[in-house]
Order: structure tokens, then C-alpha cells, then sequence
């Protein structure tokens, strides 16, 4: 079961959060844009759309080379359109892609979006942010309790588009009954505890639990667009 939602928070006065659920080709991702006026809106929706394409022309390839490549022709895409366009000069957006492929399931990741798994044993999460504020964290700097006021806590430090091409990390897990992988912008995962997410998945279910997380998000301020995607995967 899959299920996708995106809201524009609280504060913001467009939504530049794009998301995609195929499920012809079991292709899921979640995009958060950044960069002017129109930039942000545009970068994320053109990730989406030519990550898509790469991965529905090219579906012989492995599941890391079709999210690496995808990815990186995204980039170059977004890249070259900031650079002929003044409006949309600077543009970039994160990336969070995930592909099933036989029994494995592959994960592409560029900037701070989260990809967590859940199952019967716990929640964790498998992707590690590109941020300033977990590289502070990382180098023992900063402690996860001063993470909220952190003056630099949304610069992230790789984005798809900012440059022509982008390092991506490719994360490749097997496939068990019963994985439910979560991806979500940081509009979400800034404002909820990640035991929240699990707490309103397992007992409320995929739609409502989701829905409530964004609800939460919202009246914990809303500070930014908040998206989130689930896949569970069919028990046997």
C-alpha cells in the first residue's frame, strides 16, 4: 500500500514540496525546491518528472544506476534552466527516491528529505542528512539537544541542481513482508518526533496516520511545506 500527501504549512505562500507515487513502476519520491520567486517550485517538479522518465526508459538498468543517473540528469537539467532564466537563478531542490526492484529496494538521497523504515521491530533512519547542522552534530560541535536552535539548521550542504552534477547516496536494503518505508521533507521531520511517526502509523494506519503527522506538524507551527510518502509492503 502506498499513500502520499503535501501541504503548504503554515507560513509559507506556495508549496515548492513536489512528490511522485507510481506504482507501474514502483517508483517513489519526495523533492523539497528552494531558490526565488518560482525557483523551488520549479526544481522539485523537474526532478520528479525527469527522474521518472530516466527510470520508465530505462528500467533494464539496476536500480542504483537508474536512481544515480536519474538523479544526476536532473540535475543537470535544473541546472541548466537556473542558468537561462534570471527568475530561476540559484534554484535547487533536495531529492529522496526510492525504487523497488525484485527483492531489494534501492534509496537515493540528496540533501536533508529522510527516508526512515519501520516494521515490527522499531523505526529507524536510513538516510544520514546534508546539512550544516549534522555536520555539526557529526563532528561533536553541536548535540542533538541544541538542534532546534541552531542558527543554520535548514542550510543544507548538497542540493540537486545548485551545481551541474551532485554526488547522490545510493542506499540498497532487501525487500522483507511487512517494511513500511516512510520519506518525508523536512517539514515534517523537523517538527515530529520520529517515535511520533511510528506511534501514528501503527495505530491509526498508512492514510489517517500520515494525515495526522501533517496535522501535528501544522499546529506544532508549520514552518515549512511538509511531505511525506509511505510503501508498505504487502505481508505475506
Amino acid at each position: 500500500m502506498t499513500f502520499g500527501v503535501t501541504d503548504i504549512g503554515r507560513k509559507r505562500k506556495i508549496n515548492q514540496d513536489a512528490f511522485l507515487k507510481d506504482d507501474e513502476l514502483q517508483l517513489y519520491i519526495v523533492a523539497d525546491g528552494m531558490g526565488g520567486h518560482r525557483g523551488g517550485e520549479v526544481a522539485s517538479q523537474l526532478a520528479v518528472e525527469v527522474i521518472r522518465k530516466f527510470c520508465q526508459q530505462n528500467h533494464q538498468l539496476s536500480g542504483r544506476e537508474i536512481l544515480d543517473k536519474g538523479t544526476n540528469l536532473a540535475c543537470e537539467e535544473i541546472y541548466k534552466q537556473s542558468m537561462q532564466n534570471d527568475e530561476l537563478s540559484g534554484m535547487g531542490t533536495t531529492v529522496l527516491a526510492l525504487l523497488f526492484q525484485q527483492d531489494a529496494v534501492f534509496i537515493a538521497q540528496v540533501g536533508d528529505s529522510r527516508a526512515y523504515l519501520l516494521n515490527e521491530k522499531g523505526i529507524w533512519q536510513i538516510t544520514e542528512d546534508h546539512s550544516l547542522l549534522n555536520e555539526e552534530i557529526r563532528a561533536g560541535r553541536l548535540d542533538a539537544g541544541q538542534a532546534a536552535s541552531f542558527q543554520f539548521r535548514n542550510v543544507i550542504t548538497r542540493s540537486v541542481g545548485y551545481e551541474r552534477h551532485v554526488a547522490v547516496d545510493i542506499y540498497r536494503r532487501k525487500v522483507n513482508p511487512g517494511d513500511c518505508y516512510v520519506l518525508c521533507t523536512d517539514g515534517l521531520s523537523g517538527l515530529v518526533e520520529i517515535n511520533e511517526i511510528a506511534d501514528q502509523i501503527n495505530q491509526n494506519g498508512v492514510e489517517t496516520g500520515l494525515k495526522n503527522l501533517v496535522n501535528l506538524a501544522n499546529e506544532r507551527g508549520g514552518d515549512d511545506n511538509i511531505t511525506a510518502l509511505v510503501c508498505r509492503v504487502a505481508s505475506d
